[in-house]
């Protein structure tokens, strides 16, 4: 069994910062098999069933100068939440973290992201079935794909990687927003993700898992999340206070309840609402269509997309990102099986509440401030 010191990528303010990672051991023999194979795979879900953290380790941290010390707890997991005022005369990005054990006993290098002077707003984006195809309305598919896929055989939806690089750099390229990746999978699996965010070329972000799900060999089934998206997006909302957020979800669970609970919340706080169409249900589009008009009233917008594209140009009429971003979206989206030339050009028309009920199936929907009906955005609906 290994010794491991895993920290995870961590986040800031200019006052404050955050960082998570655990302690633990883990079985490292038998993986002298190809990355892809079943075999591979296989181990991989074992070792991870085996991994035990170790409890009351000491750990030290080192960022700009100064020295930070915590332990772990029952499971492995350490969590740092200092204020640390040099962070203000930083040019913000990424900053790096020096880690060891107090024992000298292993050592590792992190990071934390800190907001630069110039960061107009913040986006938090789902992962599963938003940013990967992870299937979360078939458990079985789900659980299949988590657990037993390779970062090299997880499918990313095509257009993704371009549309975040424009959401991190902002209409003029140099803004450098913070991206902020939320996940339901356990956070055994963090080492895939970062694998599978750098093989498409995705903008990296502190990934924040909802849960640790606990498997082991003699206990193989989740347990109940004892976190909730809606407060970790609360802490967000807190942490930075002062500029707006984008979030950015699916269709296929309860992240548009969830958004639009939160922009009601807090009115002036949420641009933009992206959802991800990714099921197949007339009444699910429905049910979306109403949270979308009450988003409306509350002074923000929400958006059901076919597709990375219909974002994209939402996000550049908006302002959110630049418009030369569409053509590579659509360059990106071309050279997959989802071509952009498939889906029709965007066209915007009033529609009244009825049409827009029977065309929701068919069609992007887009609900925004001060419309009196709601807005349906022309484009053919693909299989997701």
């Amino acid at each position: 069994m290994t010794l491991i010191l895993q920290p995870y990528r961590g986040f800031a303010n200019r006052a404050e910062f955050f960082l998570m990672g655990q302690v633990f051991r883990e079985p490292t023999f038998g993986r002298g098999n190809p990355a892809a194979s079943r075999w591979r795979r296989l181990w991989d879900f074992v070792c991870r069933s085996l991994r035990r953290g170790l409890r009351h380790r000491e750990v030290v941290l080192e960022i700009a100068g100064r020295s930070f010390r915590t332990h772990t707890d029952k499971l492995g997991y350490f969590q740092v939440h200092e204020t640390l005022p040099e962070l203000a005369d930083c040019e913000g990005g990424w900053q790096p973290v020096r880690l060891a054990l107090a024992n000298g006993s292993c050592a590792a290098e992190g990071e934390i992201f800190v907001p630069p002077p110039g960061m107009r707003h913040v986006v938090i984006s789902d992962i599963d079935d938003t940013v990967m195809r992870t299937g979360v309305i078939n458990k079985a598919v789900m659980m299949w794909r988590l657990f037993m896929q390779s970062a090299e055989s997880r499918v990313a939806f095509p257009g993704v990687a371009e549309l975040y690089r424009a959401f991190h750099m902002g209409p003029d390229d140099t803004e450098r927003n913070a991206l902020i990746y939320v996940s339901r999978a356990p956070w055994s699996l963090y080492e895939t993700f970062e694998i599978f965010f750098r093989l498409h070329d995705i903008p990296v972000g502190p990934i924040l898992f909802l849960r640790e799900w606990g498997l082991t060999l003699q206990h193989p089934l989740p347990r109940r999340a004892k976190e909730h998206k809606a407060s970790l997006i609360r802490h967000m909302l807190a942490i930075y206070d002062d500029v707006p957020f984008v979030l950015i979800g699916d269709s296929g669970q309860k992240d548009p309840e969830i958004y639009a609970e939160l922009v009601e919340e807090h009115p002036g706080r949420v641009q933009a609402v992206y959802i991800r169409n990714v099921g197949r249900s007339a009444e699910r589009d429905r049910d979306i269509e109403t949270l979308a008009e009450k988003v409306a009233q509350a002074g923000s917008t929400l958006l059901l997309a076919v597709d990375s594209l219909a974002m994209a140009r939402h996000a550049a009429e908006h302002g959110f990102i630049a418009p030369h971003h569409l053509d590579r979206v659509a360059a990106e989206m071309e050279s997959t099986e989802e071509p952009a030339q498939a889906h029709a050009t965007v066209q915007v028309k009033d529609v009244d509440a009825a049409e827009a009920a029977e065309a929701a199936g068919e069609e992007n929907l887009v609900v925004g401030e001060g419309a009196s009906k709601p807005v349906a955005t022309q484009a053919r609906r693909h299989d997701a």
